[in-house]
């Protein structure tokens, strides 16, 4: 489907589903009688098929047993999800409940396709969840999903490169400057400092420079932010990275350095938990987890998983208690322990045991932002990619590629 073929299918889809909701005064929210029948969709988390089934089983029965609700379950495969999602619920025939990312809520919340959650929250110890989780489920000021996982992505160093350019692996940077000198130390002993993977997503490339320089992309008002000095500072200290030969050759369009990074090559890498399996597996070298770095301010990139519900459900009040079920802390206990995510509620992040690498990542959720909040944040996306590579290949100044990428994202949000 075209992008604008699926946007103008949002939109009508949305006013189908705003006419049809049911949750126009959420009367049973936060206590009465619950009862009826939901159907939930969610996806394969880990390659256990059984182990999956079991634990969702034992989620739902707990539920059961404390409301006169059956609960109808369905995993659905990841691809093509969203097409399957949207055309189910055009034809009325979609779950109560289904699973959402941060770049897919938003999309959804603005044409009317999900049901507000506030109401039902009350009682709900939101305190207990994580603030960067509870972010990632809000669109113009409004909760639209609980958060059952969250990642956060920070730098991986390699303690031999560490000691290789007479640094301190309890000692690692903290802002930038501090990183700059290690970086140029690294340089100069025939390392790079980090790996930059440009043909890739720019939540692991411009965004959390942009975040730390206190810039951001654009708002809910959709005001576009990103032509501002901080905006420059990022894009310059990429541009600085890439012609001093601080990352590899092709960053321009790489999509990893694995082989590099594997290989003992580089110094730094940004990685969340799916990077100590491997490390541990493949690796031949120690490794450190730091903090994100910080510059006026202190951010990182971190992905949050929610659950949503249908605006055409025909039991939201049911479908709102279930998820507040399966994101209470023994719930989120059992589900990422399983998963190997994150907990979104602090007190469930008693699973990590002292050591535990996972556990020094989960100490960073509190820095990890779930990308661009908009509608349009998949799309402005490679908008912004060609400029920095533009800038990155010689072709424009890091001032004209933040023109022309500010031009672009004005253009596609006109659209």
């Amino acid at each position: 489907m075209k992008r604008l073929g699926f946007l103008l299918f949002l939109v009508i889809l949305g006013i189908a589903l705003s006419a049809c909701s049911s949750n126009e005064d959420s009367s049973k929210a936060n206590g009465g009688e619950i009862s009826g029948e939901i159907t939930v969709w969610a996806h394969p988390y880990t390659g256990g098929a059984e182990e999956e089934t079991a634990m969702w089983d034992e989620m739902i029965a707990s539920f059961e047993e404390q409301y006169d609700v059956k609960v109808n379950f369905e995993t659905i495969p990841w691809a093509n999800r969203d097409q399957k999602i949207l055309t189910a619920l055009a034809s009325n025939t979609g779950p109560d409940i289904f699973y959402a990312i941060p770049d897919q809520m938003p999309q959804y919340a603005d044409v009317g396709m999900l049901v507000e959650l506030d109401p039902y929250l009350e009682n709900n110890d939101m305190d207990d969840f994580v603030e960067t989780a509870l972010m990632a489920t809000q669109w113009k000021g409004k909760t639209y999903g609980l958060p059952i996982l969250q990642e956060a992505t920070t730098f991986f160093y390699n303690v031999d490169v560490i000691e290789a350019i007479g640094e301190d692996p309890n000692n690692l940077p903290q802002i930038w400057d501090e990183f700059k000198k290690w970086a140029e130390k690294a340089k100069a002993n025939g390392y790079y400092a980090m790996s930059y993977p440009g043909g890739g997503s720019m939540n692991h490339t411009l965004y959390p420079w942009l975040w730390q320089a206190g810039g951001n992309v654009v708002n809910e008002n959709n005001e576009v932010l990103i032509n501002s000095p901080e905006g420059l500072e990022a894009f310059e200290w990429i541009n600085d990275m890439y012609q001093k030969g601080w990352i590899p050759e092709d960053s321009i369009t790489a999509t990893d350095h694995n082989g590099l990074w594997l290989g003992g090559k580089i110094l730094a890498v940004m990685g969340s938990a799916d990077l100590i399996s491997v490390l541990q597996e493949e690796g031949d070298f120690d490794f450190v987890i730091s903090q994100p770095l910080k510059n006026k301010e202190q951010y990182a990139y971190g992905t949050t998983g929610m659950f949503v519900v249908a605006s055409n459900s025909d039991n939201p009040d049911a479908a709102a208690e279930f998820l507040k079920t399966i994101t209470n802390a023994d719930n989120q206990r059992t589900f990422n322990s399983l998963t190997n995510f994150i907990p979104t509620r602090e007190s469930a992040k008693d699973i990590f045991a002292e050591g535990d690498p996972l556990g020094y990542v989960a100490a960073n959720t509190q820095y990890a932002l779930p990308g661009v909040i908009h509608p349009k944040g998949r799309a402005i996306m490679p908008l912004i990619q060609a400029e920095l590579q533009a800038m990155m290949a010689g072709e424009k100044t890091p001032q004209e590629a933040l023109d022309a990428a500010e031009k672009a994202i004005e253009d596609e949000l006109a659209k």
